[in-house]
């Protein structure tokens, strides 16, 4: 029977191969020799430049919804409903979500998912391997947290959840990259990255980022350049759906953030495997 002390070798052994992999300079299908990715043998399966913005509370029958399908806000801003002019407005850079204080100082927010529910009955994009990928400007100041990130349609051993980013706006040079899969409430897996990139690059600039999960491994990508690779673990073998927010907190103190905050999305897209 599967365990949490046989899945917490496998995620040992997994993680010294980690290292193994990455020393050897072993690269993703599809990557160049130096970590770039080409995806010119890629097939698009799912095209989101937000040209037409198609979003419910909970759906059904929308592209997205605007709260985790468990029905599970997080951080110190609730996700609103979507309503005009917040927490979505459509720009020429693409999805813009908004962060803001109410007259009461309390902070709303907006999250976006292709999934409507965890159910039977769930609908919406969900795909086992490939490429997932975001490009994004992020919000700057102490107390922000987007993420971008994606969940696996399986409950039946846990919840497999696989973080392609996290910001904390504490620390404007770097994000965070984590593998989960969660059982009886335990992170049974959480291997993690934290990678560095210029002080500003992430709050001034668009940046693209992305994850290839393929069954024998995962690899994370910035710029669709690769800085980080796992060993699949089993529970990733399944189809994962996205969800992307701008959060509040995440841990971290947020009484001296400044209200509005927006985190700008130009596209998101997912790739088959060739």
């Amino acid at each position: 029977m599967f365990s949490l002390k046989s899945f917490n070798i496998a995620r040992k052994i997994a993680a010294a191969f980690c290292v193994l992999f990455l020393s050897l300079g072993i690269t993703s299908a599809g990557a160049a020799a130096d970590g770039a990715l080409d995806l010119a043998r890629y097939k698009l399966t799912f095209n989101e430049d937000f040209n037409h913005f198609d979003v419910s509370a909970h759906g059904p029958a929308t592209r997205w919804i605007a709260h985790t399908p468990w029905n599970g806000d997080f951080g110190a801003a609730a996700f609103s409903n979507p309503e005009p002019g917040f927490p979505f407005t459509v720009t020429a850079l693409g999805l813009q979500i908004q962060a803001r204080r109410d007259s009461a100082g309390k902070w709303h927010s907006g999250l976006i998912c292709s999934r409507d529910n965890v159910g039977p009955t769930a609908t919406g994009f969900a795909q086992e391997y490939g490429y997932f990928e975001m490009r994004a400007k992020l919000p700057d100041g102490p107390g922000v947290w987007p993420a971008f990130w994606l969940a696996g349609t399986s409950q039946s051993r846990g919840g497999a959840e696989l973080d392609v980013m996290e910001y904390y706006g504490r620390d404007d040079g770097s994000f965070h990259s984590t593998e989960h899969f969660w059982m009886a409430g335990k992170d049974a897996l959480h291997l993690g990255k934290n990678f560095a990139v210029p002080a500003g690059q992430l709050t001034q600039q668009f940046n693209d980022f992305g994850v290839l999960i393929t069954p024998q491994q995962t690899t994370f990508y910035f710029n669709r350049r690769a800085y980080w690779a796992t060993p699949t673990p089993p529970e990733y073998r399944q189809p994962f759906y996205i969800l992307a927010n701008l959060a509040i907190g995440g841990g971290w103190p947020f009484n001296r953030l400044t209200s509005p905050k927006v985190m700008d999305i130009e596209y998101i897209h997912v790739y088959a495997l060739p």
